[in-house]
């Protein structure tokens, strides 16, 4: 299997200074980082390591949810996923994110509403991502559109 990368180049203090992500593997683009504006409720046109791993989980939670529905018998027509990711004080010290809300809507034939539960559930403890993020708690939002 294939391994991913991307590289931040970042100048300055973590209050004062700024990056830039490159998404090097794909090479789609090059995205500006500050911390201000991840500590901000208005991103303002920054992205930042939750909106990454949000985008990360999105995708994965949704490809790993198409091939269950799948798997029960059921052939997804269309799956929107939203992950929201929350950062917040750690009682450590610092920050740390404080917990993903997955939330899918499906059109999905040949499968009941309860199947779909049962695979939008297999699909959040089975997605690579979420595997990877298991110290954090993820909740689930599933139902058929």
């Amino acid at each position: 299997m294939p391994t991913r990368t991307a590289r931040t180049a970042w100048n300055g203090t973590l209050e004062k200074g700024s990056g830039q992500v490159e998404l090097s593997s794909s090479k789609v683009g090059t995205y500006d980082v500050n911390f201000p504006k991840r500590a901000a409720d208005d991103a303002g046109g920054t992205t930042s390591p939750e909106e990454l791993i949000a985008a990360a989980h999105s995708s994965c939670y949704a490809m790993q949810l198409s091939a269950l529905i799948a798997e029960a018998g059921g052939t997804p027509e269309a799956l929107d996923v939203t992950a929201d990711v929350s950062l917040g004080p750690d009682p450590q010290g610092g920050f740390r994110i404080t917990g993903i809300q997955l939330t899918v809507r499906g059109e999905v034939s040949d499968l009941d509403a309860a199947g779909f539960e049962r695979a939008a559930q297999a699909a959040k403890e089975q997605c690579p991502v979420s595997k990877a993020l298991t110290g954090t708690t993820i909740t689930l939002d599933a139902a058929l559109s």
